[in-house]
């Protein structure tokens, strides 16, 4: 059979562009990409991009503060939202130019609509164009989940903050994932009223206890108002913004309600399971360690296959398909040890296994510190930096590294080298610190706190 295309990508995320460039440009396939929005997916339209940005600039409030601590005779202005959103729209413009340069560079024929999945060789545009192609790749994405009582209500999701024509005075968040809290700290960093409920015992579920706890006691420290085992029982529109009945009796009026209660894949209406492929429980797209659905001509990538949902990871799994369909080099995307950061103020940075999982599978000793950092100790300021190790006790080998700090992030990005590579307790002993860091720490912990 001829086919129009090599392959066909739905979706035009960091996966889905990964793996047609690689495809097309590497290896000369012929390659189609539809994409219904805007190129560039979550991450850079929606997500890890502006989110970050958004961090930047809440962030400055605090650091004027503390320049006048350290001798700087400053004084903050009102923040003006309608600028620096008028540059982050900007930024994020010419970062989707970039992605579709990179495609047209790589003679990838881009579809700017949704598309379909017919049959495991065949996709129909919204336009009514129909192609066959000998591979389908689906790299969707997901979605902002919406409860009923929130839809009802008019409740914002993070896609909408930042569409904001202007900052709310006051907001209630919902949810106590990654997402809910970055947005807490952006908002309150940037002169917002937060208010944030998640129905659980502790925010970041699944990350490590200890972190989650420190991360929670610096949020309530720095004004956000944050209350666990508490969830919304009723809401709606009134004058002035959102009347709210929590489950602890609570009833308050807010200009916005954002809910941040989790993600599920974008699978809905493509016609995956009609052709065959299986579907999880979320939705997510059942794949292989290759990627493979259960229909061997699809395939799918990223967040719609609910594996690792991070940026990072989908555009790993988006090249290792490439490689392995199109270059004839058979690769697994590898799962094992992905470090990751949440952008909360201070950072988490976190890679390997929590304490809480490791002590299940193994006798393990734990290295932990929490202190005042010169910084902020300097300029008057309460926070605490925390620095923590697992270590297996049998082996020797740090299971997980767990960081609450300024600038997590990149500590955690080199430390996941050291734990990749399988560095033990005595690896890290015999690194001379660096003077005066706060890193430093990870190198000078001694004796266990506890042995479990």
């Amino acid at each position: 059979m001829v086919f129009d295309y090599d392959l066909y990508v739905i979706g035009g995320g960091s996966g889905g562009v990964r793996a047609a460039r690689i495809a097309s440009g590497e290896y000369g396939a012929k390659v189609a990409l539809a994409e219904e929005y805007r190129m560039g997916g979550t991450c850079v339209i929606r997500g890890c991009v502006p989110k970050k940005l958004m961090v930047f600039a809440s962030a400055y409030a605090g650091a004027i503060v503390d320049a006048r601590s350290y001798g700087w005779a400053v004084e903050a202005a009102a923040f003006d939202w309608p600028a620096f959103r008028a540059k982050l729209d900007a930024e994020l413009d010419r970062l989707e130019a970039a992605y579709r340069a990179g495609l047209a560079g790589a003679n990838v024929t881009v579809h700017d609509t949704r598309a379909t999945v017919v049959d495991p060789h065949t996709v129909r545009l919204a336009t009514g164009e129909t192609f066959t192609a000998k591979h389908i790749l689906v790299a969707t994405g997901g979605r902002p989940f919406v409860p009923e009582i929130a839809a009802g209500a008019g409740a914002m999701t993070s896609n909408d903050i930042f569409k904001l024509d202007a900052l709310p005075k006051s907001v209630l968040i919902v949810g106590g994932g990654f997402i809910a809290c970055e947005f807490a700290c952006i908002l309150n960093g940037l002169g917002v009223a937060v208010t944030q409920f998640y129905r659980g015992e502790q925010i970041l579920r699944g990350f490590d206890g200890e972190a989650r706890g420190h991360i929670a006691e610096l949020m309530k420290e720095s004004g956000i108002n944050l209350h666990v085992g508490t969830d919304v029982i009723e809401m709606k529109p009134v004058e002035g913004g959102t009347w709210v009945k929590s489950t602890d009796g609570r009833e308050a009026v807010f200009e916005k309600v954002v809910y941040a209660t989790g993600r599920v894949p974008n699978t809905e209406g493509l016609g995956l399971v009609e052709v065959g492929v299986r579907l999880g429980r979320k939705g997510e797209v059942v794949v292989d360690g290759w990627s493979q659905t259960a229909v061997p001509s699809i395939y799918a990538v990223g967040d719609v296959t609910d594996r690792i949902n991070l940026t990072p990871v989908a555009i790993r799994e988006g090249h290792a398909f490439a490689d392995t369909v199109f270059g004839a080099k058979p690769v697994k995307p590898d799962h094992a040890l992905v470090a990751s950061a949440v952008f909360t103020q201070p950072e988490f940075g976190t890679v390997g296994m929590t304490e809480e999982a490791a002590r299940d599978e193994r006798p393990i000793e734990v290295y932990a510190t929490s202190f005042r950092p010169m910084q902020s100790a300097f300029a008057g300021r309460p926070d605490r930096v925390m620095m923590k190790l697992v270590v297996c006790a049998e082996t020797r080998k740090v299971l997980g590294c767990h960081i609450v700090a300024p600038g997590a992030g990149e500590m955690i990005q080199l430390a996941a080298i050291a734990i990749k590579m399988g560095a033990t307790k005595e690896d890290f002993d015999r690194t001379v610190a660096v003077h005066p860091v706060m890193a430093e720490e990870l190198v000078t912990l001694r004796k266990p706190v506890r042995t479990a």
